[in-house]
């Protein structure tokens, strides 16, 4: 299977392939999560999907990458993706602050990279348990994809290594507001000296996307050398991911202000800092990506990622938020603009 590298191929193969594809997947764990017998891990779980898909539906597309083993990935990708979304919503809307609440239940993400680790009861220090079985067979199905995969010796500690910043993040992000902010920074002073000068919300953006992980499985589903795993994850960590959840946390800004949840753009000390700022992030980005196979794929996805937030509803019926998304769509180029208006036109359908 060819890879795209054009916008319109790009599309027609998303159609075609992947969006049938990962909606397969996600209807089938849709028929899981509805027979939980817990109602609130039931809830959370079904809110998750219905809520989250386009979460799944976007990552599926490094799909692509995978060849013959397209399906396979896709697997992999919506489990890992829908495994990611419920812990969200469990620690989104959780009654526990608990530190180790959200340890033990993130711990789930790490065992899903490990095919032979054996499930515990991820969710001994809450009061609901009850889940049918639902997240085991989540961390179950990514571990028998990747067990199968070619390269996945090769990939397995760089994806464990940016799943551990994930289930850090997912973690410190999640207890009482008071220690938010120093447990993050606290963090950050540890990790630091491996990534380029930025701030430690900055690090905490980089830390919060799924995007490298999926990328590395697709390119597992073949032969892989460690060091080309190695150039993949530095290819994507941290500015593809810090630009993938900047987008994440831009577009979320007035949800957040009336949750009181954490939003990392809320740190910048003003408009122009943050544009600036995440302009740099994609800059750096496509220049990161030059270095990966298939450099044409990553800089279009890179470019579609843009164009994919900014035509969220959660934009266009801001006023305000509009009209910086101008400014962010004139950054990726006719590319970008192609894809957000397919995308305004997919929304509106």
């Amino acid at each position: 299977m060819k890879i795209p590298e054009k916008p319109w191929t790009l599309l027609f193969k998303i159609q075609q392939d992947v969006l049938p594809a990962s909606r397969r997947c996600l209807s089938e764990w849709k028929e899981k999560a509805d027979k939980i017998p817990d109602g609130e891990l039931r809830k959370q779980a079904l809110a998750s999907i219905q809520e989250k898909a386009f979460h799944c539906e976007g990552g599926a597309v490094y799909g692509l990458l995978a060849g013959r083993n397209l399906k396979n990935i896709i697997r992999f990708i919506v489990a890992y993706q829908t495994l990611s979304d419920y812990l969200d919503n469990l620690c989104d809307r959780s009654i526990s602050l608990e530190e180790k609440d959200f340890r033990l239940l993130h711990q789930s993400m790490l065992h899903a990279l490990t095919p032979g680790a054996k499930p515990v009861n991820y969710y001994r220090h809450r009061q609901n348990q009850d889940d049918g079985g639902y997240l085991a067979s989540l961390v179950s199905a990514c571990q028998d994809v990747l067990d199968e995969l070619p390269g996945f010796q090769s990939a397995q500690a760089f994806m464990l290594e940016l799943a551990g910043y994930y289930c850090d993040l997912q973690v410190f992000k999640h207890v009482e507001t008071s220690r938010r902010t120093i447990l993050l920074e606290n963090w950050f002073s540890h990790h630091r000296h491996n990534v380029p000068p930025m701030a430690w919300y900055e690090f905490s953006a980089c830390a919060g996307s799924t995007l490298g992980i999926f990328c590395l499985a697709a390119y597992a589903s073949g032969p892989l050398k460690t060091e080309e795993a190695a150039a993949v994850k530095n290819g994507y960590f941290p500015w593809v991911q810090g630009l993938h959840i900047m987008l994440d946390y831009f577009i979320d800004q007035e949800e957040d202000r009336k949750e009181n949840d954490l939003n990392f753009v809320f740190y910048y000390k003003d408009e122009k800092e943050m544009i600036k700022r995440i302009r740099h992030f994609k800059e750096k980005a496509g220049v990161s990506i030059r270095h990966l196979p298939n450099p044409k794929f990553h800089r279009l996805i890179n470019k579609g990622l843009i164009a994919i937030y900014l035509a969220d509803r959660k934009v266009q019926e801001d006023k305000h938020l509009k009209r910086m998304a101008k400014q962010f769509i004139r950054l990726g180029g006719l590319p970008t603009l192609f894809f957000y208006l397919n995308r305004r036109v997919y929304r509106q359908a």
